[in-house]
């Protein structure tokens, strides 16, 4: 029996690699770093995560947190990690980024199906099933043996075969050049333990010198292999801050600077704004400045951040970055089961797919394993439930409604209706939620159920 091939080391490839590999099937993963590491890389360990080290919510109210809870159900490699490694985040799930990456590694290899490869992938087989989870950034060569794939689809797939937009990440501070006098300790409306965030309270003229800073100071110029200056096209849910505040004057205020929820424990008010600081560690060593993404040149950024309430004597451990993230127009060259087009055995998995954000990309990598690995056994198509938080992502992946294909993260929009009208917002994810998990209890039943049967033969 061949042996399945995943390209990448990113969430999507070690999610896709595990189930393939609980599944029955031999799977070789390759990774190119360290020998050679992408522009938003920074170490060489598997499953890095680039951006924030938030998860998102963890509420079953919340689309990605039911998410969450449907992976876990099939023993995401991914979820349990995170959840192993997790700090404080009050309702979010987040991780201490180093430990959550050596978890997962130190679990894929104690797979006796998962061989690791440490080696550049510059080409996709063709003799040979494969999922491509080469994250949204990939060599340019890669990319170019993914464009020659997509120019041999049928006319419908070729219009526009590769897209981009741009995505930034926010900076991140040592903890201990902190001052954290002019701050309190409080996550919104009392989640978690109530103190898993730092909070800035702003007044007006505070909050009005950071948007002004925001609007005018440099910005970074985007490099030749992001596309250049004139082509920078942002992804909505991680705009650059000062794009929010270019936007208008209370946009960050109704946006990441929101007081709502964080009134100020010392005086009893409710700020004009608040900038929240959360754990980047489990030691509490170092914070990121939520939604602070930035596109702000490091000088800029230094000036700007520098003039907030405690932040004055700042260590900067991280400058915001931007950088191009890459994405294939999906509805048009995939199918529901993330094989492209026109291909028996050619899979795609996670951000690169256009479905954005850490779980959603380890879901992609999901549902891409399983696929692969029971076509390669001759098992029957395993259809995810469309009324589950998987099948809203494949639902976003296969709509072909708009001819604007855009990357977006997991909602509640694509979930099919209730049977029952629920007027109560709350009430209404929460039945929504209960039937997708119903929904995936079985579905996880009969992959098991398929597993014994292979064992057993």
């Amino acid at each position: 029996m061949p042996r399945l091939t995943v390209i990448g080391g990113g969430l999507a490839g070690c999610e896709a690699a595990w189930q393939a590999a609980r599944t029955g099937v031999e799977v070789d993963l390759y990774e190119m770093r360290p020998y050679r590491s992408g522009p938003a890389h920074k170490t060489a360990g598997l499953a890095e995560l680039v951006c924030s080290n938030s998860l998102r919510g963890a509420s079953l109210e919340n689309a990605v947190g039911l998410l969450k809870e449907e992976l876990a159900r099939l023993d995401s490699i991914v979820v349990y990690c995170a959840r192993s490694t997790a700090v404080p985040a009050g309702g979010a799930l987040a991780v201490d980024r180093e430990l959550f990456s050596k978890a997962v590694e130190s679990r894929l290899q104690s797979s006796p199906r998962i061989a690791l490869h440490r080696e550049e992938m510059r080409a996709i087989p063709r003799d040979r099933p494969a999922v491509v989870a080469c994250g949204p950034l990939p060599s340019d060569e890669l990319l170019a043996d993914i464009d020659g794939l997509l120019r041999g689809l049928p006319p419908e797939g070729v219009a526009r075969t590769r897209l981009h937009y741009f995505d930034a990440a926010s900076p991140i501070v040592a903890a201990d050049s902190i001052d954290e006098t002019p701050m309190y300790r409080k996550s919104r409306y009392e989640k978690g333990d109530g103190d898993d965030y730092l909070n800035i309270p702003l007044d007006r003229d505070q909050y009005m010198q950071l948007v002004a800073d925001l609007r005018t100071l440099e910005r970074h110029r985007p490099k030749d292999f992001e596309g250049g200056p004139d082509d920078t096209r942002y992804f909505e849910g991680c705009l650059p801050i000062e794009e929010m505040a270019d936007r208008g004057e209370d946009t960050l205020r109704f946006g990441p600077l929101k007081p709502v929820g964080l009134r100020d424990p010392r005086t009893g008010k409710t700020p004009y704004a608040v900038v929240q600081l959360r754990k980047e560690n489990i030691q509490g060593s170092a914070f990121n400045l939520v939604g602070f993404q930035t596109r702000l040149s490091w000088p800029s950024q230094r000036a700007a951040f520098g003039k907030l309430p405690g932040l004055e004597r700042a260590e900067w451990l991280r400058l915001g970055v931007i950088h191009r993230n890459t994405f294939i127009d999906s509805p048009r060259v995939l199918d529901a089961r993330l094989m492209l087009r026109g291909t028996s055995h050619l899979y795609f998995a996670g951000q690169i797919t256009g479905a954005e954000g850490y779980v959603e990309a380890a879901a992609c990598g999901a549902m891409a394993g399983i696929h692969a690995a029971r076509a390669m056994l001759g098992l029957a198509a395993a259809e995810f439930p469309r009324e589950s938080a998987f099948g809203a992502v494949v639902a976003h992946l296969q709509n072909r409604s708009t001819p604007d294909f855009q990357p977006a993260n997991v909602t509640w929009a694509p979930f099919p209706p209730l049977a029952s009208a629920i007027r109560d917002k709350k009430l209404r994810r929460g039945a929504l939620a209960e039937r997708a998990l119903a929904a995936i209890d079985l579905f996880a039943g009969r992959l098991e159920s398929d597993r014994g049967a292979l064992v057993g033969s």
